[in-house]
């Protein structure tokens, strides 16, 4: 998301703010269905499980990470070590740097870290929603697709104490003062402007081995992609005769579709564009150009082969190891009793020496992350989800203590989803969580043991990989020159390109704007093509203000645009050349799902919600016109 006035108002995309939507919805009061504007500040809605973070500063810290690290050490002993001396310098920025938070990213695996400094906001509040039939126009129908006519869009704002220190929820906390807000450009952008991208796009693996792309394309995404629909299925039937129901499980629901869209769109694209063989076929290349040199081949040599190993060794038990992850992930119920167990036992370790969860720096973000799951607790939904994970384990020859059955009676009887009962069980220890009769807490200890095993088998193939990996960077970036490109981390990056069309097929031409037209023509009256009569009425009365593009002889909807955007990206804002907002990134094309593995100009386009729609919506539909003046726009 981005500031856009002075006043801490943030604009970020409907699906980003779609967790604090719900959390505030009842069958009562529905804002997923209805929408939400808040006329004053006292009429902004908390967002609890909600933070900012504004990059404020960076320094390389690559020598003090590796410094740790010591020849004789096995590959989890470095994970731990490099974790321990992560955990130390944030510690020791954060009390240089009060009232700023501190975070060490690894940037070049194994190589090189970068500790960031951050503003860390965590008031955060609802402003402005559309209704979801506007916020996600066209659901999972039109997710990862274009053309697009989809107004994922919302505002929040940030607030602070009186004296603008970082501060959780107060009735007397006050609008946040950034140094500097995003300009908003009402006029919009045409075919072949100039665009720019600022944002967190999370981790891509364009650098990752051929044995990596056939791990995914073989196990990872064909187990997520039915795994997740699964589960959306059972979620759904829920939900179908219960809108209180519906309202509990949406985020969920969401979230998981989003995730399995993008998995079969990236299995498919690495299929149809055969990139594993691609990759392969580079690392010929790149063996033919270690061997060429001598010292070249001494430390190189079998680089290749060796990362080769590794996922060859990961493969021989994913499935197992995956299921019995997800056992603590799709169950709220598992999820809090694992929460409350895992944590008694780090209570006991020293905080340096406790995964970073449990921190002093992040428990209280993990136990706020822990009461919305409780939140979002169903418990015959939970039954069905957990009944169906332990016969999955079954069939994979896992053997557990309980059968699909005894599971199936977990949430109905436990008292871990009980919010009183789980604040109650944050302070007590391992001794009395043992002795606890609660069936999810049972579960949970006769699997811990296994959860652990998994956890340092995966911190051991971190260790072995970076190492690896770290190598591998250093010949690659030796062997392509400048044609090198860093994978994104999750870190502040930026990206550059042009409002354009695009060719995925033979004969098809996608041009990059799309109108309100295309919402008419894709309205049906039904979910998820349902568009509210307050938003048909407007149009039909032609109430477009300056938002009624000339050139289109339309309202502009969303754009389409060839910069190198990922997972993460959602709610970036989109630049003209100027610098000014022209639109608010949430998508990627199908076809371009693969960016993860892959970029290329010829299918790789990003999608956006055009600002001109975002105004048109805010300030002439639903009549917010305070916010657009906030903004500086003029009617």
């Amino acid at each position: 998301g981005s500031f856009v006035s002075p006043q801490g108002l943030i604009i970020t995309n409907h699906h980003c703010a779609y967790g604090a939507i719900q959390q505030a919805s009842t069958a009562e009061r529905d804002l997923l269905a209805d929408g939400f504007s808040a006329a004053t500040f006292s009429d902004e809605i908390p967002a609890p499980d909600y933070t900012v973070r504004v990059t404020e500063d960076y320094q390389d810290v690559s020598a003090e990470v590796l410094d740790v690290i010591t020849p004789d050490m096995s590959f989890l002993e470095r994970t731990k070590a490099i974790e321990r001396r992560q955990k130390e310098i944030e510690a020791s920025a954060e009390k240089q740097n009060p009232g700023l938070r501190a975070e060490v990213a690894e940037m070049f695996t194994g190589k090189t870290y970068v500790l960031f400094l951050y503003t860390y906001l965590k008031d955060i509040r609802l402003v402005f929603a559309p209704p979801q039939s506007v916020g996600n126009f066209g659901g999972e129908v039109d997710n990862w697709m274009w053309p697009r006519h989809t107004g994922d869009f919302s505002f929040m704002r940030a607030y602070t104490a009186p004296d603008g220190s970082s501060a959780t929820y107060s009735a007397d906390n006050v609008p946040y003062r950034p140094r500097r807000h995003v300009e908003v450009e009402p006029a919009g952008v045409q075919e072949e402007d100039a665009v720019f991208l600022l944002g967190y796009p999370g981790r891509t693996a364009r650098h990752k081995t051929a044995s990596f792309l056939e791990f995914e394309q073989g196990f990872r995404l064909p187990f997520v992609v039915e795994l997740y629909n699964w589960q959306i299925e059972v979620m759904t039937a829920a939900g179908a005769e219960d809108r209180d129901v519906a309202i509990r499980l949406a985020s969920r629901i969401r979230s998981l579709a989003n995730v399995e869209k993008r998995s079969r769109g990236q299995l498919q694209g690495l299929k149809r564009a055969n990139i594993v063989s691609a990759r392969r076929a580079a690392e010929v290349q790149l063996q033919s150009y270690i061997e060429a040199e001598p010292g070249r081949k001494k430390q190189f040599g079998d680089i290749l082969k060796k990362i080769d190993a590794v996922y060859a060794s990961q493969t021989e038990r994913a499935e197992s190891d995956a299921l019995v992850g997800q056992l603590v992930r799709a169950s709220r119920a598992l999820e809090l009793a694992f929460f409350l167990y895992d944590y008694a036992h780090q209570r006991a370790l020293p905080d340096l020496k406790r995964e970073s969860a449990y921190t002093d720096r992040n428990i209280e973000q993990s136990i706020q992350r822990m009461r919305g799951a409780i939140r979002d607790f169903h418990g015959p939904t939970d039954a069905k989800l957990l009944s169906g994970l332990v016969s999955r384990l079954q069939a994979a020859g896992v053997t557990l203590d309980w059968d699909a059955q005894q599971v199936a009676d977990i949430p109905g009887e436990t008292k871990v989803v009980d919010a009183d009962t789980f604040d109650r069980l944050l302070t007590a220890d391992i001794n009395e969580l043992d002795q606890l009769q609660d069936p999810a807490m049972q579960f949970v200890r006769s699997i811990y043991p296994k959860l652990l095993e998994i956890r340092d088998l995966d911190k051991e193939r971190d260790g072995q990989l970076s190492q690896l990996y770290g190598d591998l960077i250093d010949i690659k970036q030796k062997f392509m020159a400048t044609d090198f490109v860093p994978d994104a981390n999750a870190t502040l990056r930026l990206t550059c390109g042009y409002i354009r069309r695009y060719q995925p097929a033979d004969a098809i031409i996608k041009l990059p704007i799309t109108t309100f037209t295309g919402v008419l023509n894709k309205t049906t009256g039904q979910a998820p093509f349902n568009t509210p009569a307050r938003v048909l009425d407007a149009y039909a009365e032609q109430r477009f203000g300056p938002f009624r593009n000339q050139e289109l002889g339309d309202v502009p909807v969303a754009i389409l645009y060839n910069t190198d955007t990922t997972g993460g990206n959602s709610g970036s804002p989109i630049f003209n050349a100027s610098g000014k907002l022209v639109g608010v990134n949430f998508d990627r094309c199908f076809e371009a799902t693969i960016n993860d593995f892959a970029w290329n100009e010829n299918y790789s386009r990003s999608i956006g919600v055009d600002i001109r729609y975002v105004l048109w919506i805010t300030g002439y539909v639903y009549e917010a016109e305070h916010l657009l003046r906030e903004m500086g726009v003029s009617r």
